[in-house]
């Protein structure tokens, strides 16, 4: 039950926090996300995965729906946002001396926890293996 209640408290922690950024894209655009793949030569359709990536992974994350396939989505977004827009703040500190980039770690590893864990008990569980 205990191990369940823990899955249950990463899940939503990982999707609420990262759904945010999903509905500020939804909210503002994906421009600067285009941009960012323009100027590493790739074309501005991808800047679509940003959507999946932070509004759909995080809502079968959250729901406990798929949530393996979520939690790899929402790594393989963090990979390619580190790659893209944060790979210069890789050995920097923040303005409040903790790590510049602990915020897109913690989505990353969130994301291949709840890859590795599953959703537990606490989710809708369809999906089977993929829960």
């Amino acid at each position: 039950m205990q191990d369940d209640l823990g899955k249950l408290v990463l899940r939503v922690t990982l999707a609420v926090l990262l759904l945010f950024h999903g509905t500020n894209k939804i909210l503002t655009g994906l421009d600067g996300v285009m941009g960012l793949l323009g100027n590493a030569g790739l074309p501005a359709w991808l800047a679509y995965g940003a959507y999946v990536g932070e509004v759909l992974a995080p809502i079968l994350v959250l729901l406990g729906v798929f949530s393996r396939i979520g939690g790899a989505l929402i790594a393989i977004n963090m990979i390619v946002a580190l790659g893209l827009a944060h790979l210069g703040m890789l050995l920097s500190v923040g303005q409040s001396g903790g790590y510049a980039i602990e915020l897109q770690l913690f989505y990353l590893f969130g994301g291949v926890a709840v890859l590795l864990l599953g959703s537990g008990r606490f989710g809708l569980n369809i999906g089977g293996t993929w829960n």
